[in-house]
């Protein structure tokens, strides 16, 4: 039994595009092991994945904080080692980074990546010993497929399946939609009084929710829900439970985003909005009714959010 290492640490939108490749692998090589090197942070999504039989959790987001303290250096140093302790026949690091490929070294096994006219960090092509050439030009989530089919053996068909079974993760009967404003990079945002003005265009009849990530983020939520009656703000909760909250919304309304892009692959509804990034090469992607809306310096009005909305929406 072939036992395969998949190195995809972060970020969310990234892990997310990742998982398709986890699909396909299955189905070419139902007999092997998949073990996913993946961001603390994003385990717990992972360990849901029925592809997956293994996680191990990697912490460089917060060990780059405070990378020459002693404790953090002594963390780093267990966590290689015991990397280095398993025994790996393939190992196929999809990042593409010097850090994802310094593991990727660590590791035991026949390492796969990018060539360096393929790879996001040139300089990591080196630590690979087998080197694959796949477009740039293509969308991240067909480059991993075709990446982990080079370095297994197979070649992917058909559209992308993320695996995620939305029925499965969903345990809510009530009708309530979400709303995703927060992300970690300004550029990113949509206006506060845009959220505020789409939030009360929706109308009473569906309940608003808003998740939040961090202390800024929480407060935008809570003052975004304090001028829309009926809108909440829910507890903090680690990302497995923010996926079965997505998973069982009426729809999703959101920025360029991880959590955008979950609730793309679980197939609901969907209004992606982008304002500082573009949807091209790493746009969201399901199966589900999806509007994506604006692009790097032209940011949608909140006329064509609330049309988007209702067009999602709109009954077959």
């Amino acid at each position: 039994m072939a036992n395969i290492l998949f190195i995809k640490t972060s970020s969310l939108g990234d892990v997310i595009h990742h998982m398709p490749a986890l699909v396909d692998a299955r189905k070419a090589r139902a007999d092997a092991t998949f073990t996913w090197l993946v961001e603390e942070a994003f385990a717990p999504l992972v360990r849901l994945h029925p592809a997956v039989n293994e996680v191990i959790p990697v912490a460089w987001r917060r060990w780059r904080k405070s990378i020459y303290a002693p404790a953090t250096i002594t963390e780093i140093r267990e966590s290689f080692q015991r990397i280095r302790a398993r025994e790996f026949d393939e190992i196929v690091d999809s990042q593409g980074l010097l850090r994802s490929a310094v593991i990727a070294r660590v590791a035991n096994g026949r390492r796969h990546g990018y060539d360096a006219s393929s790879i996001r960090e040139p300089l990591a092509s080196g630590f690979y010993d087998v080197r694959h050439r796949v477009s740039r030009d293509l969308h991240a989530v067909e480059r991993n497929r075709i990446l982990s089919g080079l370095s297994l053996g197979y070649t992917p068909q058909g559209t992308a399946d993320f695996g995620l079974d939305r029925a499965r993760f969903s345990n809510s009967a009530s009708q309530y939609a979400v709303l995703l404003h927060a992300t970690a990079r300004p550029e990113k945002q949509w206006p506060e009084a845009h959220w505020i003005a789409l939030a009360r265009a929706l109308g009473p009849e569906t309940k608003l929710v808003l998740p939040w990530g961090s202390e800024p983020e929480r407060a935008r939520s809570e003052r975004i829900a304090a001028a829309v009656p009926g809108a909440s703000v829910p507890e903090k909760a680690p990302l497995d439970h923010v996926a079965t909250l997505i998973a069982g919304a009426h729809y999703v309304v959101g920025v360029d985003t991880g959590l955008m892009h979950l609730a793309a692959a679980f197939g609901v509804p969907l209004v992606a909005i982008f304002t500082g990034s573009n949807p091209g090469l790493t746009g969201p992607v399901g199966n589900g009714r999806l509007t994506v809306l604006g692009a790097a310096g032209a940011p949608p009005s909140v006329d064509a959010a609330v049309d988007a909305v209702a067009k999602i929406t709109r009954p077959a």
